[in-house]
């Protein structure tokens, strides 16, 4: 692929008007000062033109004369109204409800902000909370976050892989400023495709997301918001280098073109040459790789006419090595001499933003969402061989605006996917193209108060999955103050891309074993699934300190899914589900500001993921039914513009069970379940000023390691290799050290 067409055109309601109204809201701490308070709704009343306060209080509003009542509320606060006669700037401070008068309300800048007034349950990370750890990528980027799971799919290729609510990322809409982007050949590496610097905030929702990102999405959805010109720092260097060797290089360069133009320059690279075998196995612990990583970002501004455009241009180019510590990809590729691995990946996009407001009318809007990428993967597992390619287009129209007055809101449009793959599984090709055409409406009330609902539809037709329909609800409901009790239900439906989604399957001597006998991709029927939840988040004050307290309960119900059969250790098998398929899932979370400057953050997961397979209903393999969860992080106070900063992360994993192997000979048997294992993390930074700080970690320092990770490194070409019985660290301990500076 010479050349990639990627337009992204993105409207957000109400970002534009003839002025705009800047401002900041305050609550006062336990000190009598002022401190920012984030999430606060502000909107102009009887009109649909609103917004939020952002992590530092700050919000940005458009204004026109018309408009001279500015509605300021929170819960647990007193709702505001101010009579404005000028865009001026705004600093106000909101008081506590009569129902807390009694108590001190203090807050400090926040990292991760939970909504208590999202219909949807909806988790926001920053990028202050991004720095928290190493976070080199977006598959790094939650480890500081008790809802995502992160883990190694195999012992070989070192492709972190992440969970929600049990399940893996395809059940996971994951996508980049609203688009689906990481899906189909992207699946298994997508996430190290995005380097956390890029990140600007990450939003994670739990549950079906909307029907406007489209029907693929069941467990959940994790949308990367990017950095963009206008705001992001002229100048920023990221250096890091770990004990492994590791090095890594980020690089922003952001300039103003002229009054309407802004343009950025992001590159990443990384790379990892030594050779490492710290449990002796004659295998690398980790592969060798080396990425080079370019976004050229345009962002294009005009408040007066209601546009507002971005343009991205990206190349990727990642090789990685894997494999004995003594194989030589130029002498022993594809033979028996030394078991080894190389996975090439080329990806180019071409992004543009476009959108457009009615200045008359902000509550009218009017958005197009296109996007085309081209994957390009050739790669290699001892004697398998797995190359794609995927063609990616995608087309969304929105049309946003309100029913009478601003409580009732709607959104409607259509769009358009297409994808085509052609893949060689070792001398095997697989070719297909999907297509599909569907129109949504999503209706929004809000009361501003007690209730907000959103609750969507949208029917689809599709050249393999057929016509279906896929509705969507979230529901909020404030019982008191600073609460939120939230339901939902969406359905979800897609194909299963049996072999990118799970390419560890490649560094085994599995047979590969496809049962099917429809029309779908690879004679599969397509997974359909429901999802339900319910969570209940309720704010309240410990010892005159802010805390809240989070549960939720979620479980997934499949009528249709693609098994992965891993019970046979002789081969890998994919075939319809026929009975029950599930999982369940329950959080509890406590955050909690034990003083100032001091977060803690403790968190209890519960799985039950159980799938029907031909040997009888079990427990998903390397899910661990139990997790504990503590962050802990402190930061001094800032005394001319230095600061210290700490941060820890405690995971705890249970017992997880293994797929079968008792049929191996007995040197090759592994026990029913792995041990449990706990890692720490802790990192420590310092603020030397605005525009310079150094930070050094390390991750799992106990030094807890995965003993034998590979089964018959004895013999790699024998029946007995599988590399896929990961559940914990293969390396051990690892320290690194970095430095950024911004201008």
């Amino acid at each position: 692929m010479k050349s990639i067409l990627y337009i992204v055109v993105i409207f957000p309601i109400f970002l534009f008007s003839q002025e705009k109204l800047n401002g900041l809201v305050k609550e006062i701490n336990e000190e009598g000062g002022k401190e920012p308070l984030p999430g606060v709704n502000v909107y102009w009343l009887n009109t649909a033109v609103g917004t939020i306060t952002d992590i530092n209080g700050e919000f940005t509003i458009d204004y026109t004369a018309a408009y001279t009542k500015l509605v300021i509320s929170y819960v647990g606060f007193k709702t505001d109204t101010l009579t404005i006669t000028k865009p001026n700037k705004l600093v106000h401070t909101l008081q506590a409800s009569n129902a807390l008068d009694e108590v001190t309300v203090t807050s400090e800048k926040q990292t991760t902000v939970k909504s208590y007034l999202q219909a949807a349950n909806v988790v926001t990370v920053s990028s202050d909370e991004l720095l928290k750890a190493a976070c080199c990528n977006l598959s790094e980027s939650f480890e500081t976050n008790p809802s995502i799971d992160v883990n190694f799919a195999d012992a070989v290729s070192g492709t972190r892989q992440i969970k929600m609510l049990g399940l893996t990322t395809p059940y996971i809409l994951i996508t980049t400023e609203n688009i689906p982007s990481i899906r189909g050949a992207s699946q298994a590496f997508g996430l190290s495709f995005i380097p956390g610097t890029w990140v600007e905030s990450i939003q994670i929702t739990k549950g079906a997301g909307s029907v406007v990102n489209g029907f693929e999405s069941i467990a959940g959805q994790i949308n990367a918001e990017l950095v963009k010109p206008s705001t992001d720092d002229k100048l920023f260097v990221n250096f890091y280098g770990a004990s492994n060797t590791r090095l890594e290089l980020n690089t922003h360069l952001n300039t103003k073109v002229n009054d309407k133009w802004y343009t950025g320059l992001y590159l990443h690279g990384n790379s990892h040459n030594k050779k490492h075998d710290v449990n002796d196995d004659g295998f690398l612990d980790m592969p060798l790789y080396h990425q080079i990583n370019i976004m050229n970002r345009w962002q294009y501004i005009n408040g007066e006419k209601g546009f507002v455009s971005f343009i991205n241009l990206k190349y990727l180019n990642d090789e990685k090595q894997a494999g004995e510590l003594n194989f030589n990809p130029d002498t022993d590729k594809l033979t028996t001499t030394f078991w080894g691995s190389e996975i090439d990946t080329q990806r180019y996009e071409i992004a543009t933003k476009l959108g457009y407001v009615n200045p008359n009318l902000p509550w009218q809007s009017l958005g197009v969402q296109t996007a085309y990428s081209g994957h390009k993967q050739e790669s290699y597992f001892g004697l398998n061989s797995y190359n794609i390619k995927h063609n990616s287009l995608y087309a969304n129209v929105i049309y946003n605006t309100i029913i009478n007055n601003s409580k009732h809101k709607l959104k409607t449009g259509v769009n358009y996917t297409y994808d085509d793959y052609d893949e060689l599984v070792n001398t095997i090709n697989y070719e297909r193209t999907e297509e599909s055409i569907g129109a949504f409406f999503e209706y929004n009330y809000d009361d501003l108060d007690k209730i907000n609902l959103t609750a969507g539809i949208r029917v689809d037709n599709h050249n393999i999955l057929g016509t279906f329909f896929t509705p969507r609800l979230h529901v909020r409901y404030t019982p008191w103050d600073k609460s939120a009790l939230r339901a939902s239900l969406g359905r979800g439906k897609r194909s299963a891309n049996i072999f990118a989604e799970n390419q560890q399957l490649f560094a085994t001597s599995r047979q590969i074993n496809i049962t099917g006998n429809s029309s779908g991709a690879y004679n599969l029927n397509p997974e359909i699934a429901w999802n339900y939840g319910v969570s209940f988040l309720q704010g309240f004050n410990l010892f005159g300190k802010k805390a809240d307290i989070t549960l939720d309960y979620y479980k997934t119900n499949f009528k249709n899914q693609v098994v992965v059969d891993y019970e046979n250790p002789g081969q890998i098998s994919f075939y319809n589900l026929e009975r029950d398929s599930y999982a369940n899932s329950f959080q509890a979370e406590i955050n909690y500001k034990a003083f100032k400057g001091f977060d803690m953050r403790l968190a209890y997961k519960y799985y039950d993921v159980k799938t029907t397979y031909f040997s009888g209903k079990l427990e998903k393999p390397l899910v661990p039914k139990n997790r504990l969860f503590a962050n802990m992080s402190y930061e001094t106070d800032i005394k001319n513009d230095a600061q210290w900063k700490f941060d820890a992360t405690f995971n705890w994993l249970g017992k997880q069970r293994f797929s079968s192997t008792i049929v191996n000979p007995i040197a090759y048997q592994l026990p029913n379940k792995t041990p449990a294992i706990a890692t720490l993390n802790i990192q420590v930074t310092k603020v030397f000023s605005k525009k310079f700080e150094v930070y050094l970690g390390g991750e799992n320092i106990t030094n807890v390691r995965q003993s034998n990770p590979i089964l018959g490194t004895d013999e790699p070409f024998g029946a007995n290799f599988d590399t896929t019985f990961v559940y914990g660290p293969i390396f051990g301990s690892l320290y690194y050290t970095g430095i950024r500076f911004k201008i």
